[in-house]
């Protein structure tokens, strides 16, 4: 067979790809963020996202069904105003993560300073809320800024999830020390397949849930044959939808049946690579960060003037 991942990790009891099912809880805070003096007046867009009161549970549900646990992306915001969610997930044994304080974007809002003030307003809430420190974050609309690493070191975090710069785990190397990447990518979060929210600025053609998870699927099955790493990305208000989720537990039953497949937290993805680096039976792509701190010269593309 022809050989597409170099350095496939050995998954647990010889898996064949290792598969997180991740949840990006936003509720409304996107909404607050981006109309925060008239966010309170848009009620079709508050009720669409507020739709994640419905559908995690729905979510959790089905992790539950099928024995499995999976990790829930919370920005710190939509955990203090919804509580109830963080302990039906936590009751069940799930991970939840950092997502942001009220998905800010660091790379385009905050300097080091504020980014760090967030990060631990955020970490602060998680420890309160969940009785242990965060392992893992994702930014906010994958926006990591040249800050992120060192800060996630600095505070101890285990892994990111916010970048796309491999099919398996990876290695950020900042200058306070590595922190564990699991990557994604555009084609496995369901923003772009699924979602109509003109106050946001997002106007994609609906699909019917069989053809967006035509797309996510052919992502599985690459993974799968060639050892990789699948990470989905989706949200409760977009894929927690009844028809969706629906067809996502088809999904699960698909991937059980076809076999070899191991369902983890991001955690215990990450731990498992950790190890497994450490033992000296995979090695990762080590990428210094941040990959550039100024522009590039030449990088700008200025037209000739006569």
């Amino acid at each position: 067979m022809l050989k597409m991942i170099n350095n496939p990790v050995p998954w647990p009891d010889g898996a064949r790809v290792a598969v997180c099912i991740s949840f990006d809880i936003d509720a409304d805070s996107i909404l607050h963020l981006a109309h925060p003096d008239k966010a309170h007046r848009m009620a079709a867009a508050q009720s669409f996202l507020r739709y994640d009161r419905i559908s995690v549970k729905r979510i959790v549900d089905m992790f539950d069904h099928f024995g499995i646990r999976q990790t829930f992306f919370f920005p710190a915001w939509c955990m203090e105003t919804y509580p109830d969610l963080v302990e039906y997930i936590l009751k069940s044994g799930h991970e939840i993560a950092h997502h942001g304080y009220i998905h800010e974007s660091p790379n385009e809002q905050l300097c080091a300073e504020d980014e760090h003030h967030w990060l631990e307003r955020g970490i602060e809430t998680i420890e309160r809320m969940t009785g242990q420190r965060p392992r893992g974050w994702r930014a906010p609309v994958y926006h990591f800024s040249e800050h992120s690493a060192d800060l996630l070191v600095k505070e101890g975090f285990l892994y990111d999830a916010s970048l796309m710069g491999d099919d398996v785990p990876y290695v950020l190397r900042a200058k306070s020390g590595e922190i564990v990447e699991l990557p994604s990518h555009w084609g496995l979060d369901d923003w772009p397949q699924y979602t109509y929210l003109p106050e946001l600025g997002a106007r994609m053609p609906t699909k019917a849930p069989d053809e967006a998870m035509a797309v996510f699927w052919a992502e599985f099955e690459a993974q799968w044959k060639h050892g990789g790493l699948w990470v989905a990305v989706w949200h409760p208000s977009v894929s927690g939808r009844l028809a969706r989720c629906d067809r996502i537990a088809s999904m699960i039953e698909d991937m059980i049946e076809k076999g070899d497949v191991w369902f983890a937290t991001m955690e215990e993805i990450a731990r498992h690579v950790q190890s497994c680096r450490e033992a000296g039976t995979w090695q990762p792509v080590v990428e210094d960060m941040p990959v550039s701190s100024r522009p590039l010269p030449g990088a700008t593309f200025r037209p000739r003037t006569e």
